[in-house]
């Protein structure tokens, strides 16, 4: 299923289900799950809503949902509750009986669509005619399909901010130069915690289609793309100071999707599941500023009643592509599934899906 027609899917959702209370959504949800047993798995991101996530097999981050849809051969039904690049990447992990699905194929990732398949070929000619065969490309499993698959063909793996340390390291014994797609932050802090001089990494623009860089290319280590993810971009080194005046008593800890400024700013940085396993092993007591999604920070400060935790960001929204799905269309799409109706079924066709899994392998393996 293209975009287009995602788009129109997502909007022929009966207005029954609309017109339902949570209470009788929630029911039968409920009753969907006991009916469909071990045939039906339901991975959910952190980013994800309260009222779907509670229905969630397994709750983790993008590496961790990248190792369950791996390791899970028994269901024939993969409902994810994320959005559009992670059911790719669960029905390029799964066998072929299964099927992914996507509750509200509106769930996409602003980050993901900043860097196409057509960008992407035609920053790597340039980039191969500046620096030769000196590179690699790595990408943010925050991508699409294709630039998956792009990465894998061309010797590259994936990352996640779980593991991008790890796969940057990894990178740098395969050749002497990286390209880091699509969300320049996330390579950026990792390079620079690796060691890499920021005056040693440069910019790739898709737009126009040029490196920005000061100085001789050939002291060029990293390429970074140039992507952001729209929420953690919108932490700023002013939050942070307004914290560091209001509560001083406070840990500020970000994710690394937040600028350079912002991750040297702060007390702590790291992925999802390391921000949520640092609050976890805090005493009780203890007071953090959270700088990344608004769902997640509320989970959070829901689930820690003996700590002070707020967000980094007070005026943060909650990330408006990962806020798609919602009970109504969650129903729907469970009960299409035992209509047999094929709604928003999630098809990464070949061979997009076999180089795809080329670079998740690698990371996986890695992992």
């Amino acid at each position: 299923m293209n975009i287009l027609e995602g788009l129109q899917a997502s909007n022929t959702i009966p207005e029954k289900y609309l017109a339902m209370t949570n209470t009788e959504l929630e029911e039968r949800v409920a009753s969907i799950k006991q009916r469909l047993g071990k045939k039906l798995f339901i991975p959910g991101h952190h980013y994800q809503k309260d009222e779907v996530i509670q229905f969630s097999d397994a709750t983790g981050d993008s590496l961790k949902l990248a190792q369950v849809a791996a390791e899970n051969t028994e269901a024939e039904y993969i409902v994810f509750c994320g959005v559009h690049f992670m059911a790719e990447t669960a029905d390029i992990l799964t066998t072929e009986k299964q099927k992914v699905y996507l509750p509200d194929m509106r769930a996409g990732c602003s980050m993901a669509d900043m860097a196409d398949i057509y960008q992407t070929n035609r920053a790597w000619t340039k980039l191969q005619e500046l620096f030769g065969d000196t590179i690699i490309p790595l990408t943010y499993v925050n991508s699409t399909a294709a630039i998956k698959a792009f990465v894998g063909e061309n010797g590259g793996a994936t990352v996640t901010s779980s593991n991008a340390e790890k796969m940057v390291s990894w990178a740098f014994t395969q050749k002497e130069r990286l390209l880091f797609l699509p969300d320049q932050h996330l390579g950026r802090n990792t390079a620079y915690n690796l060691g890499v001089p920021l005056e040693k990494m440069a910019i790739w623009d898709p737009i126009k289609n040029e490196l920005v860089y000061e100085g001789a290319i050939e002291d060029i280590k990293v390429i970074l793309w140039k992507g952001h993810c729209s929420v953690h971009e919108n932490f700023t080194v002013s939050n942070v100071e307004q914290v560091r005046k209001q509560y001083p008593h406070m840990k500020i800890i970000v994710h690394p999707e937040c600028s350079r400024e912002v991750v040297a700013a702060s007390d702590l940085a790291g992925s999802t599941n390391y921000i949520i396993d640092v609050i976890e092993k805090a005493e009780p007591g203890s007071a953090f500023a959270i700088g990344t999604e608004m769902n997640l920070v509320n989970r959070i400060i829901k689930e820690h009643p003996d700590k002070e935790i707020i967000s980094l960001n007070p005026y943060m929204c909650a990330c408006l592509t990962m806020n798609r799905i919602d009970l109504p269309h969650f129903v729907w799409c469970l009960e299409s599934i035992e209509e047999d109706f094929e709604s928003n079924r999630i098809i990464v066709e070949e061979p997009i899906a076999s180089n795809a899994k080329l670079a998740l392998d690698r990371m996986l393996e890695l992992s």
